[in-house]
């Protein structure tokens, strides 16, 4: 299924791309600035280790499913609008996380941030689409996760230094202030790239129709697999990092962000050398090799993890491989699944985001049940995405 119509890209301002940067890392930093406080937010309501990752599941959830109605609504309506009403949303949504009275209120409240966090995630990546295609698509989703991939370095390191200087609630009044800065940037300066004659007004069915047609289609469907599988390998670790680290190898809040950092710094590595090889190798051979990479990486971390293997460098080596393969897959597999759906970016982007988050909800679920104070079930579960992500690759279609 091609795209109905060409068009004419939008002229693009140089700032740009920084601006949607900032509007897609409202999603790892809502993410990842509480992980440093789940032992404190434990405390707080009296529960058992591990139940703090719920709220992660909960997050991952409403990820999932408000990125299904931020594309329709995009796709409808134009980018700025949705955009601005969902960064409020997941404003008003986060301060009541930090007000809330108890941890299944904690889950519920960001379920519904992650409904509003959704939009910056779904559109921000939908108004890529808008503005170039291919390879130029590729290098240009490639400079975006240099500007989101500050968010999972900086977001843990800030956590830390809340704690260290006051509740855990002052956590989510920085990010409902965040959200509330996105909402007022959308409305005052973000330019709208989908005019209104190239605008879906679908009923309903019609849109529903429209979703099956994209699931049908071997390119969209291959490439949102590997892009779910590796967002499966990925939360686990995000779900998973936190016990680990903090309570299995006791390092401090601030350990942890320093671990949490380095590896975030082999994400943003990898999206930016994937924006150097592009040329030379393409978005199909770089695919094929960086699923590879990743499975050899989470199968190293899983037997040493499963030996009993109990050093620190150890778990953290494989860890950084497998996190800068990540920067390498994430804007190649959204651009891949992208490629044939530019007259409706809006719905193909978000059941994209459905595939990658409700397989994270699901990975950082099975990542708190399986919580013992050692890296096996955080291992097992990133190596199961890993191969899921090489499979879907084997079933690709090949241009």
């Amino acid at each position: 299924m091609s795209s109905s119509a060409p068009h004419i890209p939008t002229p693009m301002p140089s700032w740009l791309p920084r601006l949607l940067g900032f509007f897609i890392a409202i999603g790892p930093a809502a993410t990842d600035m509480y992980l440093p406080a789940f032992p404190a937010v434990e405390a707080t309501f009296g529960t058992a280790s591990g139940t703090a990752q719920l709220t992660l599941a909960a997050w991952f959830a409403g990820l999932g499913i408000g990125q299904i109605t931020q594309g329709t609504l995009s796709d409808r309506f134009g980018r700025r609008l949705p955009l601005m009403v969902g960064t409020a949303i997941f404003a008003l949504a986060t301060l009541g996380c930090a007000l809330t009275p108890s941890l299944g209120l904690l889950a519920v409240f960001r379920a519904i941030s992650a409904f509003g966090a959704s939009a910056g995630m779904v559109i921000a990546r939908a108004m890529v689409r808008d503005l170039a295609e291919g390879q130029r698509a590729a290098i240009l989703m490639s400079r975006l996760m240099l500007v989101m991939g500050v968010a999972p370095i900086l977001a843990p390191s800030v956590g830390g230094l809340v704690l260290m200087l006051a509740h855990w609630r002052v956590i989510f009044v920085i990010l409902a202030i965040y959200g509330a800065t996105c909402s007022f940037l959308a409305w005052r300066i973000l330019p709208e790239t989908l005019p209104p004659e190239r605008r879906a007004h679908l009923s309903f069915r019609a849109q529903m129709d429209r979703y099956m047609l994209i699931l049908k289609e071997p390119t969209f469907l291959t490439h949102a697999a590997m892009g779910g599988a590796g967002s499966f390998c990925m939360f686990a670790y995000l779900a998973g990092s936190s016990p680990v680290f903090i309570q299995g190898y006791g390092l401090s809040p601030s350990g942890f962000a320093l671990i949490f950092g380095l590896c975030s710094c082999g994400l943003i590595a990898g999206s930016q050398v994937n924006a150097r090889l592009l040329p030379r190798l393409g978005l199909s051979r770089m695919l094929t090799i960086i699923a590879r990479i990743s499975l050899c990486a989470t199968a190293t971390l899983a037997a040493l993890s499963f030996a009993g293997v109990h050093i620190l460098p150890l778990t953290v080596a494989p860890l950084v491989v497998a996190l800068s393969c990540q920067g390498f897959s994430n804007g190649n597999t959204s651009v891949g699944a992208l490629s044939r759906h530019g007259a409706h970016a809006g719905s193909a982007s978000a059941l994209m985001g459905v595939f990658q988050y409700a397989l994270g909800a699901s990975s950082g679920l099975f990542v708190g049940l399986l919580t013992d104070g050692t890296p096996r079930g955080m291992a097992a579960l990133m190596m199961l995405g890993s191969l899921g992500a090489v499979i879907a690759d084997m079933r690709r279609p090949r241009s």
